[in-house]
């Protein structure tokens, strides 16, 4: 059955447009085999927008992204807009443009991907058949709270972090249906003996759980559960959390896949669905063509799997990843100054991918 999708694709800042590029070429790879209809259209998110029209999200990005199927996000930021006040700099955009669209359930899975044992700092018996999906919040808590203020005069200031029940009752279905779907089991965490809007949380999640008996239940304070990720990963499969405690904790679970670079994210949930990897802008290493592509084309993955539909094409994206992995297809960060390795650059490994994808679906159509 042919697919239409209209994507926007807001590449962003500093390695954005390389790594987002490579992940428009494997959809389009994907849409050409399929015979589906995927329509793509570009504008600016961020530094670029701030750079190009003053302001981190413009008015036709937002109407543009409200029209559309899916929205593919490169990366925002770069330090020449460090010394702006936050509500003007490009991470600003990001979310007044999550706001608008009205995702709230970030999904973030981190994977130890067969071949990438070496590059993790855990051993390998720690970290091998590791598999979790990370659900997070992402429209309330501290970044969303109010009131906040940086008072420069009185040396001060403040953020909010807040929850509704209701907020944490919707992230929290998404997060128990994915559960029943996988291995049965959720990880929610919160900091329930020293903050109310923690123990809401809990009150919440455990009112949730009783409709889904399937599910096995356990609470972790973040602080414990920041460990447990590193000293025993396997035993999770997936862990809700708020916002803040899920931006840090899915960041440090990059350690189970070997780079930052290796993880992808879909917002869900609101309007129109945003797909972004969640590494940074890089501009250190931005324009020189060695920034790891294969989080934005995994996150392309997701692309197709919650906003078209088409499950078997991602995991076909998936299975070619973990094909040129094996293969010993290294970025500068998977090769980790390894010089017996050869490093590739961001359009070679992607190319790799979409020679591998290639065969994999001309074999499924033969």
């Amino acid at each position: 059955m042919t697919k239409k999708l209209k994507i926007l694709v807001v590449a962003g800042d500093g390695i954005g447009p390389e790594v987002t590029g490579e992940a428009v070429r494997v959809l389009q790879s994907v849409a050409e085999e399929g015979g589906h209809e995927f329509t793509f259209r570009e504008e600016p998110i961020g530094g670029v927008a701030i750079q190009g029209q003053g302001s981190p999200l413009p008015k036709v990005t937002l109407e543009a992204a409200l029209a559309s199927d899916a929205v593919l996000l490169g990366a925002v930021g770069g330090n020449e807009f460090n010394a702006l006040p936050p509500s003007e700099r490009p991470e600003a955009g990001l979310l007044q443009l999550r706001n608008a669209l009205g995702g709230f359930a970030n999904l973030r899975p981190s994977f130890a991907w067969p071949g990438l044992s070496a590059n993790s700092p855990l051993r390998p018996e720690v970290v091998e058949g590791a598999d979790i999906l990370f659900v997070r919040e992402l429209l309330g808590g501290l970044y969303f709270g109010e009131p906040r203020q940086w008072d420069r005069a009185k040396g001060a200031a403040w953020n909010t972090m807040r929850y509704t029940r209701d907020e944490v009752v919707r992230v929290a279905k998404v997060a128990f249906e994915l559960a029943s779907k996988r291995g049965k089991k959720l990880t929610s965490v919160d900091k329930a003996n020293v903050l109310e809007v923690s123990q809401l949380w809990r009150a919440a999640v455990t009112e949730v759980a009783k409709d889904y008996p399937d599910v096995a239940v356990e609470h972790q304070y973040v602080d414990a559960m920041a460990m447990h990720l590193m000293n025993r990963p396997r035993d999770f499969d997936v862990v809700l959390t708020e916002n803040l405690f899920g931006d840090i904790l899915s960041d440090e679970a990059a350690v189970i896949t070997g780079s930052l670079g290796m993880l992808p994210s879909a917002t869900i949930g609101g309007k129109v669905n945003l797909y972004e990897p969640v590494h940074g802008s890089a501009p250190d290493i931005a324009g020189k063509g060695i920034a790891n592509p294969l989080g934005a084309i995994l996150t392309a993955a997701m692309v197709l799997r919650y906003s078209a539909g088409l499950e078997d094409e991602a995991q076909a994206i998936e299975a070619a990843v973990k094909q040129v992995l094996a293969q010993g297809a290294r970025t500068a960060d998977l090769a980790r100054g390894d010089k017996s390795v050869k490093v590739l650059s961001t359009p070679e490994v992607g190319a790799k991918v979409l020679e591998a994808l290639g065969s994999r679906t001309g074999a499924a159509a033969r």
